[in-house]
């Protein structure tokens, strides 16, 4: 059980090391609508943090539920 927290804690941090690491564009103005001429394919660096943050916010959720179900609740 205790390893399992630890797992969770060590992804929780990862994923937020990725989340921050990533381009944040053109800052709010992207979030409600933004420049569609500005898009651009990810390649490199940034399209291997997209999938990493994917792929570690997928183990989170499944330690979570693991944690859950081990928990008795």
């Amino acid at each position: 059980m205790k390893i399992l927290l630890i797992a969770q804690s060590i992804v929780a941090l990862l994923l937020g090391l990725s989340i921050l690491l990533q381009n944040r564009g053109s800052g709010l103005g992207g979030a409600f609508g933004g420049d569609f001429g500005s898009y651009y394919a990810k390649r490199g660096l940034e399209k291997f943090l997209l999938y990493a943050t994917i792929a570690l916010a997928v183990v989170f959720v499944g330690l979570s539920i693991v944690n859950v179900r081990y928990a008795g609740f």
